[in-house]
């Protein structure tokens, strides 16, 4: 009599676990929410790498120490766990790794560090083989650029970073206003010294994917805004990756009396580019280096006061105002970098923070979701509306693409150990306020 009684007993039960909120059995739920990041720790793109990839392990470490992410689907926290590989600055590279980690470690999603583009969009293709959804990207122009030119735009990926000269659609939260494109930064920056120059430019990029997009968006911007670019119908200034004599173009520069040097390469080719104009006389009045004057590493091996004054286009900075660029727990802007000099002796690398929210995004998503699957966490991505220590992020659903605030800086020599950092000159954000007076014109020794 008591085994028939037991029977409706354990219809209840086993009714209760499908149709009730409970968790699923404890053999069911899994360990950790794996993600993978493929970064050039070394190579010619370390300073993306080596700070992208810190940032995504502090703001790991961050969320483990509040007990990992809630997943409904099993009704608790799960742990995350973050596997980085170095591709070593080789985009040849990045592919098969990423789909070592799809196979060999069952990622559930990829977070890039901010790198170029090319090195992003290998994870992109493996990202929609496999269904894991990527935040990745880079540039607006180039970016969309590699992802139209596929059979299949890509679908898993969600690209967070600044347009190059095209503002965000109209509506998307504001966005298209100014200070989120290279384009409309620089032409503030331009705006309030240009008419102390004679208006003659002289442009530069490598001639790869990001190098190229920049090339051909911004001599016309420079030029409708009234300003003669140099040569830019004849490739003046676009040389390939490997370049190490830049003679003819600095000659050219130099005979066209050019007072503004702009343009868009690594590191290590504007470095022996730059040391070419000193050694040439070549001193210009305002000069912009987009990419290869980011990273405190990088912009201290092109040697001497090589640095001073150089200008860039910012894309992340410790200034944030915590209360409107929160971070996860008690991580504020300001404490990232405190964290990051600490374990590594340097001032400030601008991706601790951009890789940092990626982060943050991924914990929304997985939040929301509120599983594990990949196309169930894919199609939750659009609806994200968050602010994170890089400001607010909401993508667009069209072009897969977040747009990030902007704002200037340029290399300043400190009394400090580590001599040269890199302070905001200018913003037209409220939540990133001008730490420094802007250098015009450079002087030279």
């Amino acid at each position: 009599m008591k085994k028939f009684l037991l029977i409706p007993l354990a219809v209840v039960l086993v009714t209760a676990l499908i149709f009730g909120g409970c968790a699923k059995p404890t053999e069911e739920v899994p360990k950790e929410i794996r993600l993978g990041d493929v970064g050039s720790e070394t190579g010619m793109f370390a300073g993306f790498g080596q700070g992208g990839m810190w940032g995504l392990r502090a703001a790991v470490e961050d969320l483990n120490n509040l007990g990992g992410i809630y997943i409904e689907e099993y009704g608790k926290k799960l742990p995350v766990k973050l596997i980085q590989a170095n591709c070593e600055s080789d985009p040849i590279k990045v592919g098969p790794l990423a789909e070592d980690m799809v196979l060999r470690d069952d990622i559930h999603m990829f977070v890039s560090d901010c790198e170029p583009p090319p090195m992003r969009s290998p994870i992109a293709v493996i990202a929609d083989k496999y269904r894991i959804p990527h935040f990745g990207g880079g540039p607006l122009e180039p970016w969309l650029a590699m992802r139209e030119a596929v059979d299949q735009p890509w679908e898993y990926t969600w690209a967070s970073s600044f347009g190059i000269g095209t503002p965000a659609p109209p509506g998307h939260h504001g966005y298209e206003k100014e200070g989120y494109t290279i384009l409309d930064t620089w032409k503030t920056w331009i705006d309030m010294f240009g008419d102390q120059t004679n208006k003659q430019v002289g442009c530069f990029a490598s001639d790869e994917p990001d190098g190229r997009g920049w090339y051909e968006a911004m001599p016309i911007g420079l030029e409708s805004w009234g300003f003669n670019v140099i040569g830019e119908d004849r490739g003046v200034g676009l040389f390939p990756l490997d370049a190490t004599d830049f003679t003819p173009m600095i000659n050219e520069w130099k005979d066209n009396d050019v007072e503004i040097l702009w343009g868009n390469c690594p590191a290590p080719p504007f470095g022996a580019l730059w040391r070419q104009c000193h050694e040439l006389g070549f001193q210009p009045k305002m000069v912009g280096a987009a990419r290869a004057a980011l990273f405190y590493t990088e912009v201290t091996a092109w040697g001497g006061n090589l640095p001073y004054g150089v200008g860039i286009e910012m894309w992340w900075h410790p200034a944030y105002d915590p209360e409107q660029c929160p971070g996860i727990g008690d991580t504020t802007p300001m404490s990232l970098l405190e964290r990051w000099t600490e374990d590594t002796g340097q001032t400030l690398n601008p991706n601790i923070g951009w890789s940092y929210y990626y982060i943050q995004m991924a914990m929304d998503t997985f939040e929301r979701a509120g599983t594990l699957d990949g196309d169930a966490l894919n199609e939750a991505i659009p609806d994200m509306d968050i602010y994170t220590l890089n400001h607010r992020v909401q993508f667009d659903k069209d072009t897969h693409y977040n747009w990030v605030p902007m704002f200037f800086g340029q290399w300043y020599k400190t009394d400090n150990p580590w001599v040269w950092e890199l302070p905001v000159v200018y913003s037209k954000h409220d939540f990133v306020p001008a730490t420094a007076d802007p250098i015009f014109p450079i002087t030279y020794d």
